[in-house]
């Protein structure tokens, strides 16, 4: 019983960085958008069926993501929602717009309206991405707490060069995992376009990604849990591992499928290597040790999380199970001309 928070605590990285890798490519398709489908109104459309049954079923796992937080580890929801109430307001505002904009663009057949939305679409999957980026960014590098768990300081302090800079890590990561998706499941002139952006992302992604990781050792305290376990070295070495494998099928071959793998291992992989650098941390602060919230103080009773333990045991794996048939009977490549 003494291990279930550490348990959790395991869990709700892999949650996170489930979600990550599912929705990112939603919102990587999303941004590219203008980029790619804009020459014509049956591309669009196209980039639309393909993330059209899968979108909605990708958010449960925010929704789960969050719900762990809310039930396993109260006090860091708490402050979590206190401290970045602004960013993740306008996180939620973003995502019922993205549901908004991909319902509506259907509701009437003018090129006019439907660029409206598909720019919206686009909109919010950038801003989804960045939000994202600066908040777990934050939470890395620490956030101004006192021993009383209080947030002192305004939206300003968030906007740190180290949070921006993951912010844009996770546009890029995202749009080149979305590119790569999209190459995958679309076939004709849009499957070269989506392969061509995947191949000019990556490179671009692969430097955010370094610099990212050279500016946390300075920013940010995560190293310190690697150095004294050696064994969990294997985390970070299997997020670098996983996106050079995602570029060399990228460049090398034509599986696109392995491409989209790798580098969904490799996001799940810089979620779990994160959110364990901060361990025995949820959210740590950079004011004052005593002011960080950890699994100590912050997870609920023993009772409640042997509970939760029980039926994540029982309904992830189905749920894990339905995504995969449902990504397996609908993994058809489409042809925008059809």
């Amino acid at each position: 019983m003494e291990y279930l928070g550490d348990i959790w605590f395991v869990l709700w990285a892999l949650l996170w960085g489930i979600y990550f890798a599912l929705d990112g490519y939603d919102f990587g398709i999303g941004m590219l958008l203008p980029i790619i489908g804009m020459s014509t109104q049956k591309e669009r459309d196209t980039m639309h069926q393909v993330t059209g049954p899968f979108w909605d079923g990708n958010e449960v796992w925010l929704i789960t993501a969050g719900g762990v937080t809310f039930a396993a580890f109260p006090l860091a929801y708490a402050v979590l929602f206190s401290s970045l109430y602004t960013p993740l307001m306008l996180l939620l505002l973003v995502l019922i717009m993205r549901g908004v904009a991909a319902e509506f663009r259907h509701q009437w057949n003018h090129p006019h309206w439907r660029t409206f939305w598909d720019l919206t679409v686009a909109a919010c999957g950038f801003l989804a991405a960045l939000l994202l980026g600066v908040a777990f960014s934050n939470i890395f590098r620490g956030l101004p707490l006192d021993q009383n768990h209080i947030f002192q300081g305004n939206i300003l302090n968030l906007l740190h060069p180290y949070a921006l800079l993951g912010g844009l890590l996770f546009v890029v990561m995202f749009a080149t995992h979305g590119a790569m998706y999209l190459s995958w499941h679309v076939s004709g002139d849009l499957e070269k376009k989506a392969a061509m952006m995947a191949k000019v992302l990556w490179p671009v992604f692969m430097l955010c990604f370094l610099v990212y990781v050279l500016l946390t050792f300075f920013w940010a305290g995560l190293y310190r849990n690697f150095f004294e376990s050696p064994l969990m070295l294997a985390l970070p070495a299997a997020c670098l591992v996983s996106f050079l494998a995602s570029g060399h099928y990228l460049y090398r071959t034509d599986k696109m499928n392995k491409a989209f793998l790798y580098s969904g291992v490799g996001i799940i992989s810089l979620a779990l290597t994160g959110v364990m650098g901060m361990y025995p941390n949820l959210l740590p602060s950079r004011l004052d040790p005593l002011g960080a919230v950890t699994i100590a103080n912050g997870a609920s009773t023993p009772k409640t999380l042997f509970i939760m333990l029980v039926v994540a045991l029982i309904f992830v794996p189905i749920v894990i199970c339905y995504q995969w048939w449902t990504h397996r009977k609908l993994s058809e490549k489409l042809d925008p001309e059809y």
